[in-house]
């Protein structure tokens, strides 16, 4: 369970006192198990139908075992259930539920005795084990899934954008200059990718232009961001602040 899961919950403890045993079994008992119908008795006997349950070509399980039992003294364990609310559209939602089943007070083991049926059914174990995860086969078709191809959809719809904007061409110093002074006429501060796509002008030229009249900002909070030299800021003045200072001219 993760740690954002962790969250506080009732536990109720109404069993906390009862003795529980704890069973541990061989891993093809508990498959079995696993696959045993509902309508089927599990214990633990195995019986004839549990032990038919087999997948083709799986070896047969053991079916005598034989049980080492051991009292639990130095340590306190308990069985503890979960069950989650299955309404959760009622007015007042269901809480998770935590339930403390009962106290172990009895280990058991069920191990089985090293017979013919057992050791078949290592042997079988351990060369499954051993097989290679990945394995090397002849293909006797052609398979198209993986079909290699000269170039990405991608790259050819970016080549074929290119060629329809058509290569940039220089424009006149002078209109360009014109260009950049009424953007900047909106914006103090602009960075390249924007001059670009507003002159229409290849990024080397325009460089050339802007280390005329701009500088380049090294700093925060403008950083990498161009803006025009003092000398080059005759930026539009407000028509109310423009007839005010026509206004102050004509008193003086």
């Amino acid at each position: 369970m993760s740690r954002d899961s962790h969250i506080d919950r009732d536990l109720d403890l109404s069993n906390a006192n009862r003795g529980v045993w704890l069973v541990k079994v061989p891993k093809y008992v508990a498959e079995r198990w696993e696959k045993a119908p509902g309508d089927m008795e599990v214990s633990l006997t195995l019986s004839s139908a549990i032990l038919n349950l087999n997948e083709p070509g799986q070896e047969s399980i053991p079916k005598d075992h034989r049980l080492d039992v051991s009292t639990v003294t130095q340590q306190t364990l308990g069985v503890f259930s979960h069950v989650i609310p299955t309404n959760t559209d009622a007015v007042v939602p269901e809480t998770e539920k935590l339930y403390m089943e009962g106290k172990i007070v009895q280990k058991l083991e069920c191990r089985p005795y090293a017979d013919n049926c057992y050791m078949k059914l290592k042997l079988e174990s351990i060369r499954k084990a051993s097989l290679p995860t990945r394995q090397v086969k002849q293909l006797d078709r052609v398979v198209q899934s993986y079909k290699p191809v000269s170039d990405h959809k991608n790259n050819i719809e970016y080549m074929q954008k290119k060629k329809a904007e058509g290569k940039k061409a220089r424009d006149d110093k002078q209109s360009v200059l014109e260009m950049l002074f009424a953007a900047f006429e909106k914006h103090q501060y602009y960075n390249i990718k924007d001059l670009v796509k507003i002159t229409k002008q290849p990024i080397t030229y325009l460089k050339e232009i802007l280390k005329e009249v701009c500088n380049y900002n090294l700093k925060n909070p403008h950083k990498n961001m161009w803006e025009l030299k003092p000398e080059y800021r005759h930026y539009k003045q407000d028509p109310a602040e423009a007839e005010a200072k026509k206004e102050d001219s004509d008193d003086d």
